[in-house]
């Protein structure tokens, strides 16, 4: 064998061998756990690769697109909406979304991204014009409810999936903050001025309380008094029932000496000038006395 020959040879094996690590290498694709892989095969779609190991045709295939599986978070976007009540507001909304059809995303939409937030601003912009003002600060979970289902609805066909959706935060021009915070502070004075008559009124009710349950306590005072002093009355009257005209002296003479030493207890008064027949009373008084003894 000439050199030639054996240079020749050898120049075939080696681009023999260096053809097929060139398959092997072209021919086996590794995807990550997090992308999928769109394999075409002269211009058009012929296979999307999971994670793992995966054979393809050399020279035939291509993988033209790596998609991320990964959830993505759009930028926040701020858009105009008048609600029903003709207020003008800002709404700052965010949304989350993966992607599951990598096929569908690629070759049905151009840019994903400004496709869902242009949507989601005309969701938006129709939900609010549906609502008033406040029900829009009110009920915005339930606004954010209805802005995910449209959009899943409406991206069905871009192989997305919506997997969450904010409104951040929902502002006012100048002019209608002044307005509401007008409004607020004449509501909290009218609440104010309200909570004040109720207090006074409940002072009112609370001294009428008082001055009925005082009247009502003098009452049962003036009760008791007079069931004693008729208790009294009615003893008197029953001993002058029972012994006669001499019970009766004796209660008129026993008046008669109490009378009299509370007369002689006076400062200044220990002299004492009686007419005669009070004197003579005087005496009888203590016989009666005695003799009741």
């Amino acid at each position: 064998m000439s050199l030639d020959q054996f240079i020749g040879g050898n120049l075939v094996l080696l681009l023999f061998a260096l053809f097929v690590v060139v398959s092997i290498f072209l021919g086996v694709r590794i995807v990550p756990q997090s992308e999928k892989f769109v394999i075409e095969r002269f211009g058009r779609l012929h296979a999307v690769l999971g994670p793992g190991i995966n054979l393809i045709v050399p020279f035939l295939d291509r993988v033209a697109h790596r998609i991320s599986v990964l959830e993505r978070q759009l930028p926040t976007n701020t858009q105009d909406a008048i609600t029903s009540d003709n207020v003008l507001v800002q709404v700052d909304t965010s949304v989350f979304y993966r992607i599951i059809e990598p096929e569908k995303t690629v070759y049905r939409i151009r840019d994903v991204d400004g496709a869902i937030m242009t949507t989601v601003a005309g969701i938006v912009r129709s939900e609010i014009g549906q609502m008033e003002l406040d029900q829009v600060q009110s009920n915005r979970s339930n606004l954010i409810a209805a802005v995910k289902a449209q959009l899943a609805d409406q991206v069905d066909d871009w192989g997305i999936e919506v997997t969450r959706a904010e409104i951040l935060d929902v502002n006012l021009d100048a002019a209608t903050r002044a307005a509401m915070l007008q409004q607020l502070n004449a509501e909290r004075a009218r609440r104010a001025q309200v909570t004040e008559a109720e207090g006074r009124k409940r002072a009112v009710e609370l001294q009428a309380e008082g001055e009925l349950y005082a009247a009502q306590k003098q009452a049962e005072a003036r009760r008791v008094q007079a069931d004693a002093e008729a208790y009294a009355t009615g003893v008197v009257a029953a001993a002058i029932a029972q012994n006669g005209l001499e019970a009766a002296q004796y209660q008129v003479a026993l008046k008669q000496v109490e009378a009299l030493s509370a007369l002689g207890q006076g400062e200044g008064k220990q002299t004492i000038v009686l007419p005669a027949d009070a004197v003579e009373a005087f005496g009888n008084a203590f016989k009666m006395l005695k003799g009741g003894k």
